[in-house]
């Protein structure tokens, strides 16, 4: 189902389109989690330590292409919202050959900066083996996420949010089922993980192009579509060049936060990379919740549609704040219960106890990530990108620059970095309300 967001019911409407993107990130969020006990479980603490920096690059790596794909998504959103059909399947084209050509020289460039990434984030010698390994897998697989995300954000641009989670739903279940098979039943080690999450992505890559292929004839690009147009370049450009600097940096300052933690140690190492797991499925949902405001306002701005958009922020505040509420709750009760799901019975108890105090910091204050989600769906769609890019900066930069500085005094250590986190969520929250009222003096 499509769904046109600029008339009838406003907090409706934007629950039902949100509803299926929360349940597909809560998927893809489980199959990384399985993927993660089945290592933790049955290859141990070096093993769980390897796969969680590989997933913290992974992220990084993969963002570039995501941030790509989700600021072409605004431009799509604002050409529907408007009804120019014939900008949005060009605007299509020209997104699809540019980002599949940085997806390429990126899986490049990671192949031949291997050995220098793994360095940088300060991977421990008993760790770097394992990682490699990982690594030269997993990196094949970039091409896949780059196909889904490019198409499952077409299809949520126009109001489609159902077909994109069917087709991660499928993908979650085939990546744990091979994860068994490959790890547990051959015995393939971390390289077999790997393998299964590749699998599970080229298949909902190929899988949700096929299905624009033959069930959205409407979006489909002719011949006459097929060509450059520098003004429709420069404005995609615009939107998925920033949304990229903005997710890039977001997940570079994590990269570098994981080589902090790096240096406390593999027991640290292991503890962020399942405590990371955990935090990042406990609000996934509000952040999809963001994409969907994002669409939200930017099918409104297109209809220039203003007051739709205040009446929708409100809306959207409130489902945020009783969601992150509820979800901090349950987070703070039941961190050693979490904790203990990815670890061997009787595994080193000091995992749990450092993993436990990461998920209480963070955990009481989701309601700082969530506003932030908001904020950033909003400036995006807004034609504003680059206010998401300096949202990040405060955030991200602040939370960096406090890790290293709070971690440095004795009697912090690393509960130093964990503190930084909330620290950056609330001055950037700050800083985007305080510009939310001047959005809406900016013309297109």
């Amino acid at each position: 189902m499509n769904y046109n967001m600029t008339e009838g019911s406003i907090t409706g409407k934007l629950l039902k389109f949100a509803f299926p993107l929360m349940i597909g990130n809560v998927l893809q969020q489980l199959y990384n989690l399985a993927d993660t006990i089945i290592v933790g479980i049955y290859l141990g603490e070096e093993a769980l330590g390897a796969v969680g920096s590989s997933y913290t690059l992974m992220v990084f790596i993969t963002s570039i292409l995501i941030g790509l794909c989700m600021g072409s998504s605004a431009f799509f959103s604002i050409r529907y919202g408007n009804k120019d059909y014939e900008s949005l399947k060009q605007g299509f084209f020209i997104s699809f050959v540019s980002i599949g050509a940085v997806a390429v020289i990126m899986n490049i460039l990671v192949y031949a900066g291997l050995d220098v990434i793994i360095a940088f984030l300060r991977v421990p010698k008993e760790v770097t083996g394992l990682m490699k390994e990982y690594m030269i897998v997993i990196n094949a697989g970039i091409m896949g996420v780059f196909l889904y995300n490019f198409f499952s954000n077409l299809l949520r641009s126009i109001g489609n949010s159902v077909i994109p989670l069917i087709f991660l739903g499928a993908s979650a279940i085939i990546n744990i089922v091979l994860d068994l098979v490959f790890v547990v039943e051959f015995e393939w080690g971390v390289g077999g993980a790997a393998f299964a999450t590749i699998i599970a992505q080229y298949i909902s890559g190929f899988g949700i192009m096929i299905y624009y292929l033959l069930k959205c004839p409407e979006l489909r690009v002719k011949r006459r579509h097929m060509h450059w147009n520098r003004r429709m370049l420069s404005d995609i450009a615009g939107l998925s060049g920033l949304t990229c600097l903005q997710q890039s940096i977001m997940n570079f300052g994590i990269l570098m936060v994981q080589g902090l933690v790096n240096s406390f140690g593999s027991v640290v190492m292991a503890a962020f990379a399942v405590a990371v797991k955990i935090d990042t499925l406990a609000y996934s949902p509000v952040q999809d919740f963001g994409n969907a405001f994002s669409t939200y306002v930017a099918q409104n701005y297109g209809a220039g549609k203003t007051e739709r958009i205040r009446k929708g922020m409100r809306s959207a505040l409130c489902a945020v704040l009783i969601f992150c509420l509820c979800i901090s709750a349950l987070v703070c009760v039941f961190a050693e219960p979490l904790m203990e799901v990815f670890l061997k019975e009787g595994e080193s108890a000091e995992i749990v106890k450092v993993g436990a105090e990461y998920l209480r910091i963070e955990g009481s204050f989701y309601v700082g990530i969530g506003i932030l989600f908001l904020l950033y769906g909003f400036y995006r769609a807004m034609n504003r990108p680059g206010m998401s890019v300096v949202l990040t900066v405060i955030s991200l930069g602040s939370r960096v620059l406090l890790a290293y500085t709070l971690s440095a005094i004795p009697a912090l250590s690393v509960t130093g970095i964990w503190l930084s986190v909330p620290i950056g969520w609330a001055l950037a929250d700050i800083t985007g309300a305080c510009l939310y009222k001047r959005a809406f003096k900016i013309k297109t």
